[in-house]
């Protein structure tokens, strides 16, 4: 199994939870990072100063709002300023909240599309040439939520099947060069905002591990897409404990 020594990966959302823990399994792996964050300041730099301390210069950062369509092709272009190539694009970014019917408002809908669909095609696209010069790949985080809505959560869940659907879509525009896949994952981490114990439980009963998975099973994924399989491509991975099965 190669590792990924030389090879660049630029992540959304990385600075904190799940993006930072894919961060950390793939440059241990030997990759390049490349972190991009919003609002994380300080937890983007914190990330990138722990990854250079393990090797120097394999890790630097970049500010960006996803939803400002014409500056996309600006993080590309710095990506390979800074390291010469860009093997490995993935969007983890993210926006999540309920949108009550009756309530949901143009601008949560504007939201939670461009998080979720809008960006990550308009990078990817931005992404497809230095892709495929390197024979790389995206992932594409999407949510079970976007095979299985998810009640009072309507707007996201569309956002999220339209994403499973972008992956198959870029799967076939960009082969052969470049493999497409995504991860769906279910319960891993909480809302960060998330105090309702008693709902946790009763989704966690709905699993068929009967159990909340880790990050390091999304990174895991992640890995095992990235560097040992060659021949997958269109395929979106359901990381849910069995949650599926008994929607």
């Amino acid at each position: 199994m190669a590792e990924l020594t030389g090879k660049t990966v630029l992540i959304t959302g990385a600075a904190k939870r799940i993006g930072a823990v894919i961060a950390r399994r793939l440059h241990a792996a030997g990759a390049r990072i490349v972190i991009h964050y919003r609002t994380s300041s300080e937890a983007a730099k914190l990330l990138a100063t722990e990854l250079n301390v393990e090797r120097v210069q394999s890790a630097i950062i970049y500010q960006a709002n996803l939803c400002d369509i014409k500056q996309l092709p600006k993080i590309i272009d710095y990506v390979l300023l800074e390291y010469g190539r860009l093997d490995v694009l993935i969007n983890n970014a993210s926006s999540f909240y309920p949108t009550l019917v009756g309530e949901i408002t143009e601008q949560q809908w504007d939201d939670l599309l461009c998080s979720n669909l809008k960006a990550p095609l308009f990078l990817s696209q931005a992404a497809a040439s230095a892709l495929q010069d390197s024979n790389g790949c995206i992932i594409n985080m999407i949510d079970i939520h976007g095979m299985r809505p998810m009640k009072g959560h309507s707007v996201y869940s569309a956002a999220k099947a339209g994403l499973y659907m972008l992956t198959q879509s870029l799967a076939r525009e960009l082969g052969e060069k470049v493999r497409v896949n995504g991860i769906a994952p279910g319960a891993i981490l909480w809302p960060e905002d998330e105090v309702n114990q008693v709902s946790q439980i009763e989704l966690l009963a709905k699993t068929a591990l009967k159990k909340q998975g880790s990050p390091d099973d999304i990174a895991a994924t992640v890995l095992f897409l990235v560097r040992d399989a060659p021949y997958i491509t269109g395929q979106v991975i359901a990381v849910d404990g069995g949650r599926m099965l008994n929607h």
